[in-house]
């Protein structure tokens, strides 16, 4: 699985590429700017990019915009985010489209190799790796807002779990249900929401994510 990475601090850069080397992955580009992100992801099209928000030369959102035109020109181009904050603008603009494999990470949140390799599988296969303070801080900011507002407490629980990518499964572990009280929960959801149910996990998850980023 070919990888573009994007990260400006040479030491934390040069262990992602050893770890992600490690466990098989190619990385064909690891850049410390903006402009070599354009590059790499435009000329290499690679199978996921791994990218930091804050790159030079602006040391604002140059990794984000770069990922956002990529996705653009190549709609779908999964996208790995490593930030050490929440930045919910950006968040949402990327998730906007709900098309391909989309995370977002927070650097201090990351607490072994197993995790964050599972994060760039996961989305390399379409699918969506989220910390929780992420999809939390995007969940509170349209908390009071209908129809997401009629979510009882324990939908939004299930919602949140979706939406960091976990399975029906996953989601009953955590919290102690069955199954199928999952798959009611999910289904009364979808309901709520105005959002047609389905058995892909993660077409759901964008779904939610992609209403998430409206109004």
């Amino acid at each position: 699985m070919r990888v573009v990475l994007a990260e400006d601090l040479f030491l934390l850069r040069d262990g992602l590429v050893r770890m992600l080397e490690a466990y098989d992955f190619e990385v064909v580009a690891a850049v410390e700017s903006g402009p070599e992100l354009s590059k790499a992801l435009a000329e290499l099209e690679p199978d996921v990019a791994v990218v930091d928000v804050r790159l030079p030369p602006s040391f604002s959102d140059e990794g984000l915009q770069c990922a956002l035109q990529a996705r653009r020109a190549r709609p779908g181009l999964p996208v790995l985010v490593l930030s050490q904050h929440v930045e919910q603008l950006y968040a949402r603009e990327l998730l906007a489209d709900g098309s391909g494999g989309i995370g977002y990470l927070l650097k201090d949140r990351v607490f072994d190799a197993e995790q964050f390799i599972d994060a760039v599988r996961r989305v390399a296969a379409g699918g969506t790796a989220m910390d929780p303070q992420v999809i939390s801080q995007l969940l509170d900011r349209r908390a009071q807002d209908k129809p997401l507002g009629r979510l009882t407490p324990r939908e939004l629980e299930v919602m949140e779990l979706m939406a960091e990518g976990r399975s029906n499964t996953a989601i009953a572990a955590q919290l102690f249900v069955t199954e199928r009280a999952v798959a009611k929960h999910t289904s009364n959801i979808f309901g709520k929401l105005g959002l047609p149910p389905s058995d892909d996990n993660n077409r759901r998850v964008l779904a939610v994510l992609a209403y998430l980023d409206r109004g």
